[in-house]
């Protein structure tokens, strides 16, 4: 509704992980270097934990669109509540497979063949797992063997894992310990500073095609940030119903008040 009132070519605070509009705060920035890091020295194991709405997919959507195609084949996995024979279809399947074995140990075998034709190839190939705290302990164990698979000389997968906070807790867990061991690479994402989410704010209103307004004023901004706690995605929805609020007045300011109408109104949302 807003939209053209404020001269906008699109909305600004879309929550969709949309990697055009990834603001790379140091936190971020960290991470990013982290996944490039493991996946360019081969280290096997990556796992990025964030709190809930803190950008893991959107980055995950960052860095799968810098690597090479012509050099890494990529697996993602969106839904990892599903068994031990279902994961290792869905990455035969990601991988571009279309016949696929019907019992586990023959997909294990077939993964294998799948990694060898493609290193024979010159290629590199990297599986990354969403939500990594839903996968149930048999599963992550099964994700652990493909990661024995290997040559003389290299890894033949590089699994990264994504998740909430709980997966940390997941992996510290006593018959997981041979995972544990194998994680080289190891970062958690940060909520938002107050200085960062005013960055952020304003990095995506000018990616959205902001000229010069609307602006949030000072006070605005410190309510966005102590309401959100830096979370982008809660820094998302209430700029957009604060935005909503400042149109309703024909404002191209957003002031606090704005996000304190903002913040009430989801408030009556919440279940």
């Amino acid at each position: 509704m807003y939209q053209g009132f404020f001269g906008l070519r699109e909305l600004p605070f879309n929550i969709t992980p949309d990697p055009r509009f990834l603001y790379l705060s140091p936190t971020h920035q960290e991470a990013l270097r982290h996944l490039r890091y493991g996946v360019a020295e081969k280290k096997g194991f990556i796992v990025l934990v964030g709190e809930v709405g803190c950008g893991k997919t959107t980055l995950c959507r960052q860095f799968l669109n810098e690597l090479e195609p012509a050099r890494f084949d990529t697996a993602l996995i969106l839904n990892p509540r599903v068994t031990e024979t279902q994961m290792l279809r869905a990455i035969l399947t990601e991988l571009g497979e279309r016949k696929l074995a019907r019992n586990q140990a023959d997909l294990v075998a077939q993964v294998n063949r799948a990694l060898l034709e493609r290193i024979s190839q010159g290629r590199d190939i990297v599986l990354i797992i969403d939500e990594a705290q839903n996968l149930e302990v048999e599963v992550l164990e099964q994700v652990r063997l493909l990661s024995n698979l290997e040559t003389d000389r290299q890894k033949l997968l590089q699994i990264v894992l994504l998740g909430q906070p709980e997966l940390k807790e997941i992996l510290s867990r006593q018959e997981l310990r041979q995972l544990r061991q194998r994680i080289l690479v190891y970062c958690e994402l940060q909520a938002l500073s107050e200085e960062d989410t005013s960055h952020y704010i304003q990095h995506r209103l000018t990616l959205a095609g902001a000229n010069g307004r609307p602006t949030f004023t000072r006070w605005a901004l410190r309510a966005i940030h102590r309401q959100s706690g830096g979370v982008p995605r809660i820094v998302n929805t209430l700029c957009d119903r604060a935005l909503l609020s400042a149109f309703v007045r024909e404002s191209h300011e957003v002031s606090y008040w704005d996000v304190r109408r903002a913040r009430r109104d989801l408030a009556n949302l919440a279940p």
